[in-house]
């Protein structure tokens, strides 16, 4: 039997992140799990320049709909991989549910992956979501 009682959500407001928080909630209350939610404000990547408490500020509005869902926030500053592994590690996270952009290559490459990273690191499972493709509405067949 899986034992799931503290999940950890780590955020960076992108709509990869949402996909993956409803993930996130729905495991939260399948397994009646604390659900902490962490943002890592790293100033580099603060484009525009808004500043931590306007990053603070909307981590905290992030609440389920489920009011009988334990939620806590968590807000801290570094290398986002970084400080997710080290908050799960030492809060006793049993899984780690984040979303990631599908980058690959070149890409991946260049930008790095805090998913990846957090995959390798993690002292628990670690779940990570993707966008689902765009599917066609109608079936394309060549020549038609």
């Amino acid at each position: 039997m899986i034992r799931v009682k503290k999940i950890l959500y780590p955020t960076d407001f992108s709509s990869y992140s949402t996909h993956a928080y409803f993930h996130a909630v729905g495991l939260a209350e399948v397994f009646g799990a604390e659900l902490t939610l962490l943002f890592v404000y790293s100033p580099a990547a603060d484009d525009p320049p808004r500043g931590p408490d306007f990053w603070r500020e909307k981590l905290l509005q992030i609440r389920p709909a489920n009011h009988a869902i334990r939620v806590s926030h968590i807000f801290l500053e570094g290398d986002p991989a970084t400080e997710i592994v080290k908050h799960a590690a030492a809060a006793g996270s049993d899984a780690i549910i984040l979303g990631t952009h599908g980058r690959s290559g070149v890409d991946r490459l260049l930008m790095g992956s805090v998913a990846e990273r957090v995959m390798r690191d993690a002292p628990c499972s670690v779940t990570v979501v993707k966008l689902p493709r765009a599917r066609l509405t109608e079936p394309v067949f060549a020549g038609a």
